[in-house]
């Protein structure tokens, strides 16, 4: 048997005990003085950095009936290509000459406009005609009251005529009373002055009577006068009315003309929806209406095309609290499912399989997972990312900070601080000194 506190007590053991323990601690002391790279770890899908190239469901713009299919999963398709042909369901749209009606009814409105047109044209140039009767008439009148108003000045200087007769031969008529009485004058002399003096009287009454019909004769223009302007305004008014009436149901009919078009218009482009077509190239990945006679309401989808043409990236969604050390231009790592690899978080320079990239954008509201959603591209001068990469992949990203010893990172960790941030080119102004400058900046064109 081995004694084994003979083993025990060998110098050989103790001797190559203390060689291992001094190399392991040269090794130790040695590793924590190597460089690591302080990283943000994080997960994410693959997506794309433009929403056109994302996939996206081809939707219906209109109800309608599935009529015939004419793609199937799998296949490509161009900008264009029919996708699917619909009939239509709603009982307004079933006439197959529906459009053709609604030329005809925009036409006839047309026609009743050019009628309402000219209707307006006829009743502008029966006011004008009215206006000019008016004005005509207005002056007659005038010219009548004019002449009235003569007449009877004529008369009333008759008038003042007959009175000063009477007067005369009243007069005469006493002064041969009284003669007679004196018998200087015959009988017959007085009966002489007393006819004379009855017919100036008779005269008198009838120049009283010229007066007062030329005063109404006056009275009479101008009650005319009234009325040509009372009759003239009535019918200037009637014709107005007609002609406003007239150019109301022209801007009614002109309403009804826009309407229609309209629907025209609509009918023609919804004419053009019975015909799905795709809007861009792709794959046709999944068909979500399956059949033929299936009814399809307004903007349900038909089926999903992914484009082939895309811009990938990875969507990820960063901790707030590592959100101060993320910048755009970043540079990152990426390990995306099902492709091998082995990865040194601390030393990207040694890892298997992973892919470069540098953060393209950042969110500034926080998503719904509490998260901030950041979108990372591929580096355009550095390692391609697969070509068989998928949208929707799975992806874990190691965003790259400071490279520290590995003691300071071990340090950091256990006191909880947060990882050093800093730009990979930038020098912070305090290590250098200004004559330094220049020769960076050449440094950093080169």
């Amino acid at each position: 048997m081995i004694n084994k506190e003979h083993f025990k007590d060998s110098p050989w053991v103790s001797k190559n005990m203390r060689q291992l323990i001094l190399i392991s601690s040269v090794i130790t002391l040695i590793f924590l003085f190597l460089p690591w790279t302080q990283n943000i770890q994080t997960t994410g899908v693959v997506t794309t950095l433009r929403p056109s190239e994302r996939p996206q469901s081809i939707q219906t713009v209109i109800s309608g009936q599935i009529l015939k299919w004419y793609v199937k999963d799998g296949d490509w398709v161009e900008e264009g290509d029919t996708i699917a042909v619909l009939t239509e369901v709603k009982s307004e749209y079933l006439d197959p000459d529906l459009i053709g009606q609604t030329s005809t009814q925009i036409k006839a409105k047309e026609n009743s406009i050019l009628s309402y047109s000219s209707k307006v044209n006829a009743i502008n140039q029966q006011i004008t005609q009215l206006e000019a009767n008016r004005d005509f008439a207005i002056q007659k009148a005038k010219v009548r009251l004019q002449q009235e108003r003569l007449k009877y000045n004529s008369e009333f200087a008759e008038m003042q005529a007959a009175n000063i007769n009477l007067k005369i031969a009243q007069q005469q008529l006493v002064r041969d009373s009284l003669l007679s009485i004196k018998e200087i004058k015959s009988p017959l002399d007085v009966e002489n002055r007393r006819v004379k003096y009855q017919e100036a009287l008779a005269k008198k009454m009838i120049q009283e009577a010229k007066l007062n019909m030329a005063t109404n004769a006056i009275e009479n223009a101008k009650i005319e006068l009234q009325n040509i302007d009372a009759e003239y305004g009535e019918k200037l008014a009637k014709a107005e009315s007609e002609r406003y009436s007239a150019i109301s149901a022209q801007m009614d009919t002109e309403t009804e003309v826009s309407k229609l078009r309209n629907l025209y218009s609509n009918y023609q482009i919804r004419n053009g929806f019975y015909v799905v077509k795709a809007p861009q190239k792709g794959l046709v990945s999944q068909t979500l209406s399956n059949g033929v006679g299936i009814a399809v309401s307004e903007g349900q989808a038909l089926c999903t095309i992914v484009p082939s043409e895309i811009n990938l990236a990875v969507e990820l969604f960063v901790k707030p609290v590592d959100m101060p050390l993320i910048e755009i231009g970043a540079p990152a790592q990426f390990v995306f499912d099902g492709w091998p690899t082995m990865v040194f978080s601390g030393w990207p320079q040694i890892s298997y399989g992973t892919f470069p990239g540098e953060i393209y954008a950042v969110d500034n509201a926080l998503q719904a997972n509490g998260n901030y959603r950041v979108l990372v591209k591929m580096s355009a001068d550095k390692k391609k990312w697969p070509e068989q990469l998928k949208i929707g992949v799975g992806a874990r990203a190691y965003m790259l900070l400071k490279t520290v010893p590995v003691w300071y990172e071990i340090w950091r960790q256990l006191s909880g601080f947060p990882p050093d941030f800093y730009h990979n080119n930038r020098v912070e102004p305090q290590v250098r000194s200004s004559k330094e400058k220049p020769t960076k900046v050449a440094e950093n064109k080169n």
